[in-house]
């Protein structure tokens, strides 16, 4: 279902999109070297939030290898392209299946994780708003996002993308709570989760571990803003544009699509009109950009699930030895 309404956003979107200029725009008018600059930061994103977990997991008496965390981080985000937020469960079953990690506590600890990073956004996002309120104004009457507008001119179409996304939201609950339920011994599993939710007060470096949280960010902005000097359109747009159109892609992956797909190419885009760049221009954007991006996130899954399994093998190469 979730890619079912990601495929159904594109598809509206470049129903009359002529795909055969893409390659045009990616061989003569990309430049290329802002792209590459940009994916040492989508990298390091992954590695920074690797790092601050094992922090997180530390007072709990769980003793992850760096690089398990590291590579059950790059595995989630790639696992979550097929079916969007099971990273979190993955990361928590790739701790436990390679280093001995308690799954509740694991889980508790990435909901701890989770809440701090909505906090940061939603206060960088009140930042934002208020520093670029009028075009914010301006981006909520051309979507029809208003709650006016909502409510007066809520179409037939409009209650049926509601419904579809209702329903997805529920079927992700359900293979959610599926998931979970694999796992739990009712009182064991929710005391361990409310132990790693509560493993935050027992980090010793506590500015290490803020430090972490906004490199994080920091670095998926980076991720992003580098990528607005590969294009003419966008290169001299400035770091404004930039953080407004971050702020509302991150919003925009909430809709539960792989990666995103189709919410973050429709907010992005339209954002990026609101401030003069032609359709066309925007279209080829948001689609080179979110698709290069992707395609490292699948990379990056793949190179962690190919080391995890040679680590796997040497342990048991070396348990047979001992034999």
């Amino acid at each position: 279902m979730p890619a079912v309404l990601g495929a159904a956003i594109l598809y509206w979107m470049y129903r009359d999109f002529d795909f055969g200029s893409i390659k045009d725009v990616m061989l003569h008018e990309m430049d290329w070297t802002w792209m590459i600059l940009s994916m040492p930061f989508g990298v390091l994103a992954q590695m920074f939030r690797g790092w601050r977990w094992q922090q997180s997991l530390k007072p709990l008496g769980e003793n992850p290898r760096m690089s398990t965390c590291i590579n059950s981080i790059f595995m989630s985000y790639a696992a979550s392209l097929v079916i969007p937020r099971i990273g979190e469960f993955t990361r928590c079953g790739v701790l436990r299946q390679y280093d001995g990690v308690s799954f509740p506590k694991a889980l508790g600890t990435v909901v701890t994780e989770r809440a701090i990073d909505t906090l940061l956004v939603l206060a960088i996002t009140s930042l934002t708003l208020l520093w670029q309120i009028g075009l914010f104004g301006t981006f909520f009457e051309k979507t029809g996002t208003g709650i006016d507008s909502i409510l007066s001119d809520f179409s037939l179409e409009g209650y049926l993308v509601t419904a579809v996304c209702t329903v997805a939201v529920a079927v992700l609950l359900h293979l959610l709570l599926r998931r979970l339920s694999i796992y739990n011994k009712v009182r064991s599993t929710i005391g361990g989760i409310w132990q790693g939710v509560m493993s935050l007060r027992g980090v010793r470096n506590k500015p290490l571990f803020a430090f972490y949280t906004l490199a994080i960010w920091g670095c998926y902005f980076l991720h992003y803003y580098l990528t607005f000097f590969c294009f003419d359109a966008t290169a001299r747009l400035g770091m404004s544009c930039a953080l407004v159109t971050f702020i509302v892609g991150s919003i925009a992956v909430i809709v539960p699509t792989p990666n995103g797909a189709g919410s973050w190419h429709f907010a992005v885009k339209t954002m990026l009109i609101l401030y003069g760049v032609a359709d066309r221009q925007a279209l080829y954007f948001v689609l080179i950009v979110h698709t290069l991006q992707t395609m490292l996130v699948v990379l990056l899954g793949i190179y962690a699930w190919t080391m995890q399994s040679f680590k796997k093998k040497i342990t048991a190469g070396i348990q047979e030895t001992a034999k």
